[in-house]
């Protein structure tokens, strides 16, 4: 990806070098802590970082850790850019395809730990969207995790996990998140992650026009790039992630899509590069 050189996006909230101060969460401290880590151990969530020692109390609730490494550093630079261009290329698409001005959002860059108002935010949890404060979160680290873990490497895929997250943002202004998320507080586990399904596949299917509109507007797309997306979606798809940890694929728990799905409908977005080809609440066969 040709990424060098470029602006990057002022609307980068840093918050690295420090990670939410835990020393007592919801007045619970101590053995209560303790406690607290080994239940997100049993529900497979990284929470380590809460007994972090070296960890110093700041007052602004969080606590200082290790600077940066001169990789994410990198990889923080890199963020900075791809969502500006995100900002350049949903600009233009919701000018010319919404009709409205696009509401540009905020990405926060921490280590380890950080709050969030949907929830504290971990590199064990992956990158996420909340919408209630409109702003993405990501651990730069998980790019390593992407390339060491799962097997995607490369600049794109990196960019493909971004514009996912963006996707979501996209979503939110739209009005179709707020919408599937009620409807999803009504019914049933099995139905609410059909609705999921639905929902990340649309974002990929956005991360998809994004990638074409970008690569127009920008020319920022170079051999192989696009490989490396669908190499990240099917990765990253729920039946590959549950056959790679021991364990049969069971569709009723997918919250986000078989990794054939994620590929498809990334791909949709980027041939069609049209917002409205990404309706997958519509389809009767995903």
């Amino acid at each position: 990806m040709k990424w060098q050189g470029r602006r990057g996006s002022r609307n980068i909230e840093d918050r690295r070098g420090r990670s939410a101060s835990v020393g007592r969460v919801g007045g619970v401290g101590g053995v209560g802590l303790l406690l607290i880590v080994v239940i997100g151990w049993f529900l497979g969530i990284d929470m380590t970082a809460l007994l972090d020692p070296g960890a110093q109390s700041t007052p602004g609730g969080y606590s200082t850790s290790q600077p940066p490494s001169a990789e994410e550093e990198a990889a923080a630079q890199f963020v900075s850019v791809v969502l500006a261009d995100t900002e350049d290329v949903w600009s233009q698409v919701f000018q010319q395809q919404v009709g409205e001005p696009y509401q540009e959002p905020v990405l926060v860059l921490f280590s380890g730990v950080t709050q969030s108002p949907c929830g504290n935010a971990s590199g064990a949890t992956g990158p996420f969207y909340c919408p209630l404060d409109q702003k993405a979160y990501l651990d730069t680290a998980f790019f390593a995790e992407l390339r060491d873990r799962f097997g995607a490497s490369g600049d794109f895929a990196a960019a493909y996990v971004v514009a996912h997250e963006i996707a979501h943002h996209v979503q939110n202004q739209l009005g179709i998140l707020s919408q599937a998320n009620r409807i999803r507080a009504q019914v049933g586990q099995a139905e609410s992650n059909a609705i999921s399904v639905r929902i990340e596949l649309q974002a990929d299917c956005l991360a998809g026009v994004w990638a074409r509109q970008a690569n127009e507007q920008l020319g920022s797309l170079e051999r192989g790039d696009l490989q490396e997306a669908l190499n990240a979606a099917r990765e990253i798809g729920d039946d590959t992630l549950q056959r790679d940890a021991g364990r049969v694929p069971r569709p009723h728990t997918f919250t986000h899509g078989t990794s054939e799905q994620r590929q498809r409908w990334f791909a949709t977005g980027f041939d069609t590069g049209d917002v409205r080809s990404c309706d997958t609440f519509s389809q009767d066969q995903l």
